[in-house]
């Protein structure tokens, strides 16, 4: 990346934002209505697809389900080993089943596994009714604890996931809430990769299509109604990265694996770490007037660091802007300027640049010969 210094601001570094934006999201196709992905260390959204617009989540909010009971255990009012009650109407529950056998007792470790490899809106029932007494009252639950956990996209109207006008959900918050899960648990994290679960001896195995068919998949939840179409959260591991894939709005199984897989792999495959500038760095030079030296080194205070597509990174520039040339004597650490830095798909950014040295000024005797230099130059003649 080439680094231009200049005395002025250059507006067109700007301008070519908007475009570089657009090459970003086009550089990443996806067959999936809405879709993001998200870097697991920082939380930041390497790609989106209408990745804020709340849609119907079917299955795949039986994650914030999960979060509350594994929120309630790090609280310790409930464990693994607490039973809770089946009543007639988590036994009744259609759809997706783990198959809970009315007035029976199952310890919430059994639960989860229920509700995370088999997708049980019965056993989302039971969960709800022994923490909270109803469904209503724990989807109360649940929007509290979206407000806290900051997913302004989402609202819920049942822990199960089945259709209903309030039960939402943007890719984004799924993403951000697989964040929550991950690292405020770890101790559950088995949980997703879990590959098969039997309960009332039927055997059924996890739906997520990235276990078993991508290297470092970790699972989390699929989803599906004829509402929402064909959905699944994804998280895979690799080299010491973690990223998480969203999507939604697929019409087959067949379709939502596809995508899944081909997204996870363009997360890995298309997005780099890459850092700029490290702390202290000297990044350039400033034109010196009347002084001992005629530049004087620049040095950025910060590490400038982002996780972007090649081809943003391909296109990014930086330019060093001050007033100058700087008068003599000049400090070390003063601060002089800043670094303009311009990446497709990234707002503008602008970092402080410190001088990296001393310039004593001109003696008396140098600056009398400087301005006979000066006046026996003649002017440029006008072009």
């Amino acid at each position: 990346m080439t680094v231009r210094a200049s005395a002025f601001c250059c507006v067109l570094a700007f301008i070519s934002l908007l475009a570089g934006a657009q090459a970003q999201q086009a550089a990443v196709r996806t067959s999936a209505k809405n879709a993001v992905i998200m870097d697991m260390a920082t939380g930041k959204v390497l790609f989106g697809k209408r990745a804020n617009v709340p849609v119907p989540p079917a299955s795949m909010s039986k994650l914030m389900t999960v979060a509350v009971v594994l929120d309630l255990i790090k609280q310790g009012k409930i464990s693994t080993e607490t039973l809770f009650t089946v009543s007639e109407k988590a036994w009744r529950t259609g759809g997706s089943k783990m198959f809970v056998l009315v007035d029976t007792e199952i310890a919430v470790g059994d639960l989860l596994k229920g509700i995370v490899v088999q997708s049980g809106n019965d056993a989302c029932i039971v969960v709800a009714e022994n923490i909270a007494g109803s469904e209503a009252a724990f989807a109360e639950l649940m929007n509290a604890r979206a407000r806290v956990w900051g997913l302004e996209e989402s609202s819920f109207a049942n822990p199960t996931g089945l259709p209903h006008p309030e039960q939402r959900m943007s890719m984004r918050d799924l993403a951000t809430l697989t964040r929550i899960i991950w690292n405020e648990h770890p101790d559950f994290r088995y949980l997703f990769s879990i590959p098969e679960f039997t309960w009332s001896n039927i055997t059924q195995a996890n739906r997520n299509p990235l276990l078993g068919n991508m290297e470092g998949a970790m699972g989390m939840k699929t989803g599906h109604t004829d509402e929402a179409g064909f959905g699944v959260v994804g998280l895979a591991e690799r080299d010491g990265l973690a990223r998480v894939v969203v999507v939604s709005g697929l019409d087959s199984d067949k379709a939502r694996r596809a995508a899944a897989l081909d997204l996870m792999d363009t997360a890995f495959d298309s997005f780099e770490d890459r850092i700029f500038f490290n702390q202290d760095m000297v990044v350039g030079d400033a034109l010196v007037f009347a002084g001992q030296q005629e530049t004087v080194p620049l040095r950025i205070d910060q590490q400038v660091r982002f996780i972007l597509h090649k081809s943003a990174i391909a296109g990014a520039k930086a330019e060093l802007s001050y007033e100058g040339p700087l008068r003599a004597p000049i400090r070390e650490g003063d601060r002089v300027g800043v670094l303009k830095l311009s990446i497709p798909g990234e707002g503008p950014r602008e970092y402080p640049l410190y001088t990296a040295a001393e310039v004593e000024g001109l003696s008396f005797l140098q600056k009398v010969q400087l301005g006979m230099i000066s006046l026996l130059t003649p002017p440029e003649a006008d072009q």
